[in-house]
């Protein structure tokens, strides 16, 4: 079972709810950060080799048919070539409100990593290689970061055909993503979750 829904917006843009929606209309189980948080035996190691050009997709997503957040929205450019006929899930938000959002939770993990318990380090580690990658390395200031979360959406833009591609704001609720995914739209309200406070309760769930 290959994937055919890939998410290649970076965390703190929805990609939770994104996840939680994904997998309500049946295109679970969806990959997601937390996934590696969960099982960082297995999936450190394979991040951590394709972060070094070794890549095992089938591996990496074995038993999910879609992928949100980081690791994969760092691998875009990858994934585009590896399931050239999958669709394409750019989340986006305000890049101010992001930058905030990112500024105080993820990158604020990052940037204290070397404090975190000894068993999350490569997990951090890892992460940190990823996001680096996506544009955002260590030391940026807020406008960095905006600039940076612009310019990889503009990327994205402009390496996943259109045809193939969603922007989507979690705002906007199931219609759009029931568009493009050409399936009903639900009875239930779309998920709205993860915000500041749940990002800590995750990630301390993983100590």
């Amino acid at each position: 079972m290959a994937i055919s829904i890939i998410g290649v917006g970076v965390g703190r843009t929805g990609t939770y709810s994104l996840r939680l929606a994904l997998n309500q209309l049946g295109y679970g189980p969806c990959h997601h950060m937390e996934e590696v948080l969960k099982n960082m035996d297995i999936q450190v190691p394979l991040w951590s080799e394709t972060l070094k050009g070794n890549t095992n997709w089938s591996t990496i997503y074995n038993g999910f048919k879609s992928a949100v957040d980081w690791p994969t929205a760092g691998f875009f450019r990858e994934l585009i070539k590896e399931y050239p006929t999958a669709k394409f899930i750019l989340t986006e938000r305000n890049p101010e409100n992001w930058a905030d959002s990112f500024g105080s939770t993820i990158y604020k993990l990052i940037e204290g990593r070397d404090k975190a318990p000894e068993k999350m380090h490569n997990w951090l580690n890892m992460a940190n290689k990823v996001i680096t990658k996506t544009g955002f390395p260590e030391g940026l200031d807020r406008e960095g970061l905006i600039n940076g979360f612009i310019a990889h959406n503009k990327a994205v833009r402009e390496i996943i055909p259109e045809e193939q591609l969603l922007i989507f704001q979690v705002k906007d609720g199931w219609e759009p993503l029931c568009k493009f995914l050409n399936v009903p739209v639900p009875n239930e309200p779309f998920p709205r979750t993860n915000n500041r406070e749940e990002f800590w309760d995750l990630v301390n769930a993983g100590n």
